[in-house]
């Protein structure tokens, strides 16, 4: 099988950030994101390789995001939420419905309505008075996208997950930006399409034009020796920063707490926030329970990753050469849950149809994924021939090229 450009044995072709040796000038570059970990987290390694590069960088989102952009030393602009009142009843009606049905209601009337709605007023002052050269936003912040068109500002797409996803974000989108934009759909669209996922991942799918970067990792630090002189191997358990909030989502952790009970295996469960006022209690001395370590630790160390198949997650596990059990809960994680089982780097548990209606997942077969996986080398070593995949793209800082060229083009 031949190489492509970057090295890889995808068979696929990869395409390269165009190159630039120097700044004409410094530029300004406005980042926009709606306020979950799994939208922030893909557009923050990049705000900082164009601030490394010489740029004048600012991040617009959710008054939520301020102590992120605070933690990661970027300039931050407030807009606004919806009120409770408006997104409560939409989120109320999630648990009784298929996986696709959630997924119209919350795309369409959340992230494509009430957000946009709220956030209008403070994207349009920004941009107006700020003057961005180039606007950089994920599939989920509509405003932004809505504001760039208004003023006539070139802007590029970061990928959250998978291009299947992101395509089916914006069909389901397609009415309610339709209504703030004519045309906007196709001409978002057309923008460049940044991503962290390899072209495995995504299959034979491609935004137009994508450009595919190696994501950042962290150096690990060695774990806690929770389980002294235990060197059975280590299930990694987490279902992201949101499940644990979520009522109809938080059984999963007793779900999987019953599933690792008595496990040939040390596990680590991971809670995020949540469950500060109930703590959870661990089945045995073989499992433990932290709120929070940084997945590069973890991973270096893991034999399997049990997930909810968030996209930040599934991604890091799979740069780590890691195989994941994935339990879908909501949004993309079905379709992250079947593109790895497809691909054979793991299992999935649970209905794999999109528009099957969502279901309780029995610790039984949560169990028996996880010792499957565990047992079979297969799933293994598929993780590692993608992390190779991973490690061939080209770096983050190469993206600075094709976000100034955007806007160069435009001038």
């Amino acid at each position: 099988m031949r190489s492509d450009a970057n090295g890889s044995s995808s068979g696929r072709s990869v395409r390269r950030s165009p190159r630039s040796t120097a700044i004409p000038s410094p530029m300004r570059i406005l980042f926009a994101s709606t306020g979950g970990a799994g939208h922030i987290t893909p557009m923050l390694p990049l705000a900082q390789v164009c601030r490394r590069a010489g740029h004048d960088v600012l991040l617009v989102g959710p008054p939520g995001l301020e102590g992120t952009a605070e933690r990661e030393g970027l300039a931050f602009a407030a807009g606004a939420l919806p009120d409770e009142a408006e997104t409560g009843p939409v989120w109320a009606r999630v648990p009784d419905l298929s996986y696709a049905e959630a997924e119209r209601l919350v795309i369409g009337q959340v992230f494509a309505t009430l957000n946009v709605r709220a956030m209008l007023p403070a994207m349009r002052d920004t941009v107006r008075g700020w003057r961005p050269d180039v606007i950089v936003r994920e599939p989920a912040e509509v405003a932004s996208a809505v504001v760039a068109d208004e003023e006539g500002i070139p802007h590029v797409q970061v990928g959250i997950g998978l291009i299947s996803s992101q395509r089916q974000i914006m069909e389901v989108a397609a009415d309610a930006v339709e209504a703030w934009r004519p045309a906007l759909s196709a001409r978002i669209a057309a923008t460049p399409y940044l991503t962290f996922f390899p072209p495995s991942l995504d299959g034979d799918r491609e935004a137009s034009p994508t450009f595919r970067f190696r994501v950042p990792q962290a150096a690990p630090a060695p774990l806690p020796d929770y389980w002294y002189g235990d060197d059975r191997p280590l299930v990694y358990v987490t279902f992201g920063s949101v499940a644990a909030g979520v009522p109809w989502a938080a059984p999963i952790y007793e779900v999987a707490l019953e599933a690792v009970a008595d496990l040939p295996a040390r596990v680590l469960l991971t809670t995020g926030h949540g469950f500060e006022d109930g703590p959870l209690v661990p089945p045995g001395p073989n499992v433990r329970i932290a709120p929070w370590i940084p997945q590069a630790d973890v991973l270096a160390s893991a034999s399997v990753v049990v997930c909810h198949g968030g996209s930040g997650t599934t991604l890091g596990a799979l740069a780590a050469g890691v195989p994941l059990v994935i339990a879908p809960l909501f949004a993309d994680q079905p379709e992250n849950a079947r593109r790895v089982a497809d691909l054979g780097a793991g299992v999935a548990v649970g209905p794999r149809a999109h528009d099957a209606p969502t279901s309780a997942i029995e610790p039984a077969d949560l169990r028996r994924a996880i010792t499957d996986v565990l047992a079979d080398p297969d799933p293994a070593e598929v993780a590692r021939r993608v992390a190779r995949e991973i490690d061939a793209l080209p770096p983050t800082d190469e993206a600075v090229a094709v976000i100034t060229s955007s806007a160069r083009g435009a001038r």
